[in-house]
């Protein structure tokens, strides 16, 4: 029996308020390979970004090493270092969400490049916009 050689995949996010399309996201990247390293983008990152999280940067990567589906995570502090990640780590697979398409396809010298759809109604902007306009309890609830 010929064996397959391990396919490494390697996808960037902030995984701010981890919700069921982050899960499905992930679900589906590990179906693609042997590997699945995040790499999580830091508060300094996001701030460079223009963005704020909820959540902080060590329980996002809590939350990301909890998920069956991720065997390693790594820090995103800058837009040049997914280079140097992918030859250091080794991955054949450069993934991302759809709402990036054509943003990458410069690393494809490197490795594959693919951008998966999003989970349709499930992002964490709208789930931000959700929290901030529902209604207070009273204390008297």
């Amino acid at each position: 029996m010929i064996s397959k050689p391990a396919r490494t995949i390697i996808t960037y996010g902030t995984f701010d308020l981890f919700h069921v399309g982050h899960v499905r996201l992930l679900q589906r990247l590990a179906d693609l390979g042997d590997r699945l390293i995040v790499a999580c983008s830091t508060v300094e990152f996001n701030a460079l970004k223009g963005k704020t999280t909820a959540v902080p940067y060590a329980d996002r990567v809590e939350v990301l090493q909890a998920c069956r589906y991720v065997d390693q995570v790594i820090p995103e502090e800058t837009w040049a270092q997914k280079r140097d990640d992918i030859a250091r780590l080794g991955a054949d697979l450069f993934a991302m969400g759809d709402d990036w398409a054509g943003k990458f396809d410069d690393l494809r010298d490197l490795c594959d490049v693919l951008y998966l759809p999003r989970k349709e109604n499930v992002s964490t902007t709208e789930l931000k916009e959700l929290i901030q306009h529902m209604p207070e309890k009273s204390s008297a609830e």
